[in-house]
């Protein structure tokens, strides 16, 4: 039994899934003639009440969309410091879109309207013009956090008497809207445009989609050309999305769960640090220093339980659809003798 809690997206479909995407109905998508792919598009723009959904192969894709739709080569995106189109994109927002990151690092990462507005750089022409705040819900190398949806209306605000345009890195918006109670129409009433992963958390082999309303979405095609992300049958990938859709977001409590009690586990050994608090998925805890992070990994996977190092003595497990009750009991087993 190999147990990998590296990432949520090393899960495989199942066979339901699997089924679903077989019998799927397809065109060729770039002559937008994939009717999965439009089910899918239309299904997941109507939950967020946007005019227009865009299937991506991947989130990475989707995030640079958004930034190439919103600014123009010079300009200033607000984020996070540990924002994922900052550190995991492969210095993408520079490269495609030619614009810098004013780099928050404030309250964990949820930072305030306050603090989007002291960010703002001012009008002078020897400033790059800022144009675009972003936020990622639920926040990666913040521990799986979730924001302040009354917060993000503010920001919301801050925005709108800025002329600046609001994008959510919404990856694992799913473990948000299921921790917190909330819903997709509130976060589409709140942003310009947003990105949905399905292969995190919902199971999914590929996928991500990009919606916003049509005034914002009119290029996001073009630009996905240029990126190299158009598709033919792509409906095999859509019928898959549309099944978690329908059978994947509401057990993703079990997950949060199951990441609770790892983290109460680790809580309680003398070998861990500390570990942060833990509201969806995502586990994230520091060694001693006096414990070498690589020997404690290695003595992991000699059990075949697989985590990630984040440096530094951080390392990360994250909890998923393939993560087994059984597979659960055995970490936690193991955890105790640590």
């Amino acid at each position: 039994m190999i147990i990998d809690l590296r990432s949520d997206t090393v899960t495989k479909p199942t066979k339901h899934m699997l089924d679903a995407m077989m019998q799927a109905a397809v065109g060729d998508d770039v002559f937008r003639e994939d009717p999965t792919v439009n089910a899918l598009e239309s299904r997941i723009a109507n939950m967020f009440g946007k005019e227009t959904a865009l299937f991506f192969p991947s989130g990475t894709m989707a995030n640079q969309t958004a930034i190439k739709l919103h600014t123009n080569p010079g300009d200033q995106v607000i984020c996070d410091k540990y924002a994922h189109i900052f550190n995991y994109e492969s210095g993408g927002a520079s490269f495609n879109s030619g614009v810098s990151c004013n780099l928050l690092d404030v309250n964990n990462g949820i930072f305030s309207a306050q603090d989007v507005k002291q960010a703002i750089n001012p009008e002078a022409y020897y400033y790059s013009k800022t144009s675009l705040v972003e936020i990622e819900n639920t926040a990666n190398r913040r521990g799986g956090s979730c924001w302040d949806y009354n917060e993000i209306i503010k920001i919301r605000t801050v925005c709108d008497e800025n002329n600046l345009g609001f994008h959510l890195d919404g990856a694992r918006l799913w473990h948000a809207l299921v921790a917190k109670n909330e819903t997709t129409e509130q976060y589409g009433k709140a942003f310009d445009t947003i990105s949905v992963c399905l292969s995190k958390g919902l199971g999914c082999p590929v996928g991500s989609v990009l919606v916003g309303d049509k005034a914002i979405m009119e290029n996001a095609i073009r630009i996905r050309k240029i990126f190299g992300g158009n598709m033919r049958q792509a409906g095999y990938l859509a019928a898959a999305g549309l099944y978690a859709l329908d059978n994947n977001i509401e057990r993703l409590a079990e997950d949060h769960q199951k990441a609770k009690e790892i983290g109460a586990i680790l809580a309680e050994r003398s070998i861990v640090k500390s570990v942060e608090p833990i509201e969806t998925n995502i586990v994230i805890f520091e060694l001693n220093n006096n414990v070498n992070e690589k020997e404690f990994t290695q003595k992991l996977a000699d059990k075949n339980i697989h985590i990630i190092s984040m440096g530094g003595n951080k390392l990360r497990m994250v909890t998923h659809l393939d993560y087994t009750n059984t597979m659960h009991d055995k970490l936690l087993s193991e955890l105790i003798k640590l």
